[in-house]
């Protein structure tokens, strides 16, 4: 049996080990994967120190994959060795009343890859071929596996905010999730976007995506973006961080019938005032949980346009090193790893 070389969480609160194991097998359905890039995520933080709980361990991490096909199951017809692939990262039947319904994300036997089945932070991954998008030679591997996560996941908060043209809009955390959103809110034609953040390196970027940038440190963010809305709001909020305060802010600079948008993951409770928040001016508190795979084409076909431009999300490229992944799981717990760190094998 031929060994790849995987860097693996071994424990809650424990660094990542590297570790030789097994090539994985494919079965008749699936390809097998040469991966050629893997985002690291701030999920992944939260994976490691236990907030939201991996399957089983050890488990190599990373769900942000781009790759080469290598090997192809007896019944796979719509994908050929050595395409150019990025990766859907939920694995699901396929048959219940979510998927068949485009909601697979709601899967009762859904797993996702680097959280419930091994992900990306290897050599190879081997996955069912329906979850691999074609990616054009004008897409690189790097800006391929961001497509899959931070891309995609704000490509989906805004069709949950039922974004369209004329609507302004506020981001709540623009690292990964939050520098895609900018440019897809402009891309759907909103007129004024705002970037929140307290990283004055990552607002900089914002501002040439178009954004107006607000420093949430040193700036009274929600009574600015009134001002800058003649004291109306926002038409739609997203927050992108899953911090209590940020999620406060996102409905307290919402317009009247705005659409409020939480992404960010946490266990922390958010207190609501329910008539002030949410009745009174009938906004919409919605929920956007990852993704769907038949919204991932037309996102592609965005990047393949340049009207979503990923290579400066792209901060920094590091090898399958586990001290490396280990200092830059750590910078992101402290929210100072720069946009999108991907492991290049």
């Amino acid at each position: 049996m031929i060994n790849m070389k995987a860097v693996q969480m071994v424990g809650i609160n424990k660094p990542l080990e590297l570790q030789e194991i097994p090539i994985p097998d494919i079965g008749e359905q699936d390809i097998l994967v040469k991966i050629k890039a893997a985002g690291i995520c701030h999920s992944d933080v939260h994976y490691l120190k236990g907030l939201s709980p991996v399957s089983f361990l050890p488990i190599t991490l990373g769900h942000e994959v781009a790759g080469v096909v290598e090997k192809i199951g007896s019944k796979v017809n719509n994908i050929k060795i050595g395409d150019r692939v990025c990766l859907h990262y939920m694995v699901t039947c396929g048959n219940c009343f979510d998927c068949t319904t485009g909601n697979e994300q709601f899967c009762l036997d859904g797993k996702m890859i680097g959280h419930h089945i091994n992900g990306g932070y290897a050599e190879y991954i081997s996955i069912p071929a329906r979850n691999a998008i074609h990616l054009p030679d004008e897409i690189s591997f790097e800006q391929g596996a961001t497509l899959m996560c931070a891309s995609a996941t704000s490509f989906h908060a805004l069709l949950k905010a039922r974004i369209k043209p004329g609507n302004t809009v506020a981001i709540f955390g623009v690292g990964g999730l939050g520098q895609s959103a900018i440019q897809l809110a402009k891309a759907f034609g909103a007129t004024k976007v705002f970037a929140v953040d307290i990283d004055d390196k990552k607002l900089n970027m914002a501002k040439t995506f178009g954004a107006i940038p607000i420093n949430n440190n040193t700036t009274n963010s929600v009574a600015l973006i009134k001002n800058l809305t003649k004291k109306r709001g926002v038409d739609i909020a997203i927050e992108m961080i899953g911090i209590p305060t940020t999620q406060k802010q996102a409905l307290q600079c919402a317009a009247p019938m705005a659409r409020v948008v939480v992404v960010g993951l946490s266990n922390k409770i958010l207190e609501v005032d329910t008539y002030k928040d949410i009745l009174g001016s009938e906004i919409e508190l919605i929920g956007s949980n990852n993704h769907r795979l038949q919204e991932l084409p037309l996102l592609i076909e965005f990047a393949s346009k340049k009207m979503l431009d990923t290579s400066k999300v792209v901060t920094k490229i590091i090898s399958l090193n586990v001290e490396e992944i280990n200092n830059t799981l750590e910078a992101l717990e402290r929210f100072d790893a720069g946009v999108r760190t991907v492991i290049v094998p």
